[in-house]
């Protein structure tokens, strides 16, 4: 008799095993939602613009990866929630390896495009126990991770997905990153599908336009420059180095 359960044991094991499956390529979507509102804070120019344009406004950007490498751009725009203003930042390109730690980063700044490189977001990563959620068909864990010294980033990934990846230069957990929430950046990343059949993986090559910068040094030069702005300052470091 024990014998006998130790094989059904066996077999049950080998047939959890066999359904699991675990994606090394592919493409997701992220829908990228933003409160405009609160990134106009108050005053009365603030209150004027909260009037003219849309509380929300939605974004859609893609992440193929294939093994250790990941490409994110822009997909398309919510044409009913579009903002009139951040067209030229359609062109941002994110080329991450994660198995050397470094990316080549094609970026938009201040009338500028530059071609950076420098290493991959150190994120100070603590698991939260027991919590999950369901993100595009995918069971995920929370996560929680500080960037920039003092931003808090509450994440969801699968283990399912083998990349240490996520939108933008968010990586670092123990598979794919499908849900981001940075509140004091007023947005959010959730992976609306995952496609893993019909992709073009070729095109996972890292960008090539833009004058040549480390990303550190172009991340002191924009410090600098916007030492004066306030939360605004803030957010445009966030929102480029990211």
């Amino acid at each position: 008799m024990k014998k006998i359960i130790l094989i059904f044991i066996a077999i049950f094991s080998m047939a959890i095993a066999r359904g699991q499956q675990f994606i090394n390529s592919g493409l997701v979507e992220f829908e990228v939602r933003t409160n405009n509102h609160k990134i106009f804070g108050d005053g009365m120019w603030a209150e004027m613009a909260k009037e003219r344009f849309p509380q929300f406004s939605t974004t859609y950007y893609t992440f193929l990866f294939e093994n250790d490498k990941a490409l994110y751009k822009f997909d398309r725009y919510d044409e009913k929630s579009k903002m009139p203003w951040g067209a030229e930042k359609e062109d941002d390109i994110w080329f991450n390896d994660y198995a050397s730690g470094t990316y080549i980063d094609q970026k938009w700044v201040f009338d500028n495009t530059y071609l950076l490189t420098d290493s991959l977001l150190k994120i100070d990563w603590k698991m939260v126990p027991h919590e999950t959620r369901d993100i595009a068909g995918f069971n995920c864990r929370k996560a929680v991770g500080i960037i920039f010294d003092s931003v808090y980033v509450f994440a969801f990934y699968t283990d399912e997905i083998t990349i240490s990846g996520g939108p933008m230069g968010i990586n670092g957990l123990p598979g794919m990153i499908l849900g981001i929430t940075i509140p004091r950046m007023y947005t959010s990343w959730v992976a609306t599908k995952v496609q893993i059949t019909g992709i073009d993986t070729k095109k996972i090559v890292a960008p090539t336009k833009g004058k040549k910068k480390p990303g550190a040094e172009l991340r002191e030069t924009v410090k600098e420059a916007t030492k004066d702005w306030g939360t605004w300052g803030q957010q445009a470091i966030w929102g480029i180095f990211l």
